[in-house]
């Protein structure tokens, strides 16, 4: 805590912390305005009947992944979901399209451009998650959210106050991102989630009948899981990286040794995001008529949904890490610089083992993500507790949380360390600011 106590003796360090969580309260005031034309007595009790229907699983899988509110009728419900969409396709799209490809390859002017880009096909996937909250939630008689009759110019304002929502809290995030700690977007994403634990926890111990039992159980799982996160998260592959002698003159250049670090969990959250997109399909399908065997074959962690749920989450795994990490294009940079892996030949050699590398990391990483993802919402079935809970348990939420507090403690040590301080978590920094400064 002493060490924790640096962080409020540099001024601009603490003009940072300071912005952020009042750029956040902005962010957290925008779910208390309801939409225009809803009762307001209502909404609650609208989200109580969207948590205990067939829609509460499809809202609660898209709230845990980007923070939002959807059910709740609010100004910003639809949160940065959909600029996480457009930054999903826009990744995909760098790697397929050569026009793009060429744009990222540009430096900070290619990114900003890119950027731009992201911004503007948000604006569009906003219409449409916003129809699909109007006709959805509040145009639905069971929910009984409108007051007045539907009309044209009132889905109009629905749509506009939602996309407007949206639009505001991307300009919070790059706020967040040049004058605060971290990554904007991701903080307001972390911010959502943790604002909704109380809710789900007060619900639970509602409802439970050990209430304290179960909560020290899922506490201790909790836990224990963000402590085999953080170590997955942390842990790498070092790859010893040699650089070439070369005379320039009467000076010898080059010679230095460094490491090519290839993270264990390289896909991140993204194998759990699609493997529970693709999820989502079989819950719509099962309330149509006819298909309600297909809700309850994929609606509980049986042997088929688990089946799935796994061979989901190792395709996307190795098909997200191939897609953004090509080994035959970093050994073709290694080439270009003069580096080479001691032991191996530059060019294709050293693509094929970077791949049996990767291929083995990637493997290492799926079988973790699987356990992360599968084993909190098994034991959270058993124990019989609601469904929001296990989101927060389960791998989407806890990868999220545990990756952005993460991130912004290494950028609080780096500005610890750039002013002779001791690290904010760890005395003397990280390991890497230790050798640096040695």
């Amino acid at each position: 805590m002493i060490q924790a106590l640096n962080i409020f003796r540099i001024p601009e360090l603490r003009s940072r912390i300071g912005v952020t969580f009042l750029l956040l309260f902005v962010y957290r005031l925008g779910f208390q305005v309801p939409l225009p034309g809803v009762n307001l007595e209502g909404i609650r009790t609208a989200s109580e009947k969207i948590a205990g229907s067939s829609m509460g699983g499809l809202f609660g899988i898209m709230n845990a992944f980007t923070g939002a509110g959807i059910g709740q009728a609010a100004l910003f419900s639809l949160g940065v979901m959909p600029y996480i969409s457009a930054s999903i396709i826009f990744s995909l799209l760098v790697k397929v399209v050569p026009t793009l490809e060429a744009l990222s390859k540009e430096g900070a002017a290619g990114q900003k451009k890119i950027g731009q880009l992201t911004r503007l096909a948000t604006i569009p996937i906003c219409i449409l998650q916003a129809f699909f909250i109007l006709y959805g939630v509040i145009y639905n008689p069971a929910y009984g959210l409108l007051q007045g009759e539907a009309s044209f110019l009132y889905g109009l304002s629905v749509i506009v106050a939602l996309t407007a929502g949206t639009v505001f809290i991307m300009w919070l995030g790059e706020q967040i991102t040049e004058h605060g700690i971290g990554n904007g977007v991701s903080i307001i994403i972390m911010c959502g989630i943790i604002s909704a634990m109380p809710t789900a926890m007060q619900s639970m111990m509602s409802v439970a009948e050990n209430a304290h039992q179960l909560a020290v159980t899922l506490m201790t799982m909790w836990a224990l899981t963000v402590l085999v996160v953080v170590y997955i998260t942390k842990g790498q592959r070092r790859i010893p990286i040699h650089q070439a002698k070369l005379m320039r003159g009467r000076k010898v250049m080059g010679g230095s040794k460094h490491y090519l670090p290839l993270r264990v969990n390289q896909a991140g959250v993204m194998p759990i995001i699609f493997a529970s997109a693709l999820f989502i399909v079989p819950s719509i399908l099962g309330t149509a008529p006819g298909f309600q065997w297909l809700g309850n074959l994929f609606g509980s962690p049986g042997f088929v949904y688990i089946t799935t749920y796994t061979i989901l989450i190792f395709f996307f795994s190795f098909f997200w890490v191939r897609l953004m990490f090509q080994p035959a294009e970093i050994a073709d940079n290694l080439k270009e610089h003069g580096s080479f892996i001691p032991g191996i030949r530059p060019g294709k050699a050293t693509a094929e083992y970077l791949g049996f590398v990767l291929n083995r990391i990637t493997l290492a990483g799926s079988a973790f993500l699987t356990i992360i993802a599968i084993l909190p919402t098994m034991v959270t079935s058993n124990l019989h507790v609601p469904l929001m809970v296990s989101y927060f348990l389960g791998g989407t939420s806890i990868l999220i949380v545990v990756g952005v507090a993460l991130d912004m403690v290494d950028r609080l040590n780096s500005h610890l360390l750039m002013r002779n301080y001791e690290g904010f978590m760890k005395k003397g920094g990280s390991g890497w600011a230790q050798r640096k400064g040695s």
